[in-house]
């Protein structure tokens, strides 16, 4: 099995349960909150140590009692934590999440130490990449040191897979070069491209724009229809596995850390979204974030 490091966000998520998210100027009465570990670094590496992959955390945290709680928990499934900066006197980052009846949710992220990751931080854990066989980042981390872990994972010969979330415009273009797979959602792809995407062909056709930035594969995720893979050979759809969702929070984080085990294990493109499409449809039926995550067994009998 190869290695696998995820450089990015840890959160620690306020999860709000409410019947209808509210409209502006409304109050309404919700129904629960709790805390939930979450940030979709640490979802993504959660959930590849508890599917049973060999994964590295790199990242930050504070000396709070959210960057202690969210540390342990990533290790009690088996997440390597030598890479993670607990900061002195710094806040952990956090997400305020509202869940309504139907398993939508709204997100408000506070970066704290997220925002803090710097590229002497990597230069840190180099070791660690260059250890790794595959690499994972998302967008809650500055995009200059995304981008600076990029550079140095294509130097170095590595798989290298970005969740473009939270999706924000104007990114240039030479930030996508050389990326073997981004996975945005519909949203996402229509904020990259800068044009609302309504279907497939729409859909393809943005991907396609990502393509012709320097992407290698798009895989844009379509929620409970499935998923969309572009690249410059096919593009094919796979459907999803019908579920009543009862929490849609971390299911693309989900899906992200299935596709990267199984390519870590050597399946091909198409058995690793199959795969990550049964995690993350177990991980919809489910509460909050972490919490979510189905283990291997779970995955393998559904």
């Amino acid at each position: 099995m190869q290695k696998i490091a995820v450089v990015g966000s840890l959160n620690m998520d306020c999860v709000i349960e409410t019947p209808a998210m509210p409209k502006a100027g409304e109050t309404i009465a919700g129904r629960s909150v709790a805390q939930v570990p979450g940030g979709k670094g640490a979802n993504q590496a959660y959930a590849i140590a508890k599917l049973g992959g060999d994964v590295q955390m790199i990242g930050a945290v504070g000396t709070d009692s959210c960057g202690i709680i969210l540390k342990k928990n990533l290790e009690c499934v088996g997440v390597r934590t030598e890479g993670l900066a607990v900061l002195e006197g710094e806040s952990t980052g956090q997400a305020f999440i509202t869940v309504d009846d139907q398993g939508e949710n709204s997100i408000i992220i506070i970066a704290g130490t997220n925002g803090l990751v710097s590229k002497e931080m990597i230069e840190e854990n180099r070791h660690l990449i260059e250890e790794s066989d595959i690499v994972i980042m998302q967008l809650e981390i500055p995009l200059e040191v995304v981008e600076y872990v990029k550079e140095l994972a294509i130097e170095l010969g590595k798989l290298v897979i970005v969740d473009p979330a939270p999706a924000v415009e104007g990114i240039p273009d030479h930030f996508w070069k050389g990326i073997d797979f981004i996975k945005p959602n519909e949203t996402e792809l229509a904020i990259l491209t800068g044009q609302e995407k309504n279907g497939l062909e729409d859909l393809k056709e943005g991907a396609e724009q990502m393509l012709n930035k320097g992407v290698k594969n798009v895989l844009v995720s379509m929620g409970g229809e499935g998923c969309l893979l572009v690249n410059k050979k096919e593009a094919r759809f796979f459907p999803a596995h019908k579920v009543k969702p009862v929490d849609t929070t971390a299911a693309g984080d989900c899906f992200t850390a299935g596709f990267a085990l199984a390519l870590s294990q050597g399946k091909t493109c198409e058995e690793a979204i199959a795969f990550g499409q049964k995690a993350s449809a177990i991980a919809v039926t489910r509460k909050g974030a972490q919490t979510s995550i189905p283990t291997m067994e779970e995955v393998e009998s559904c």
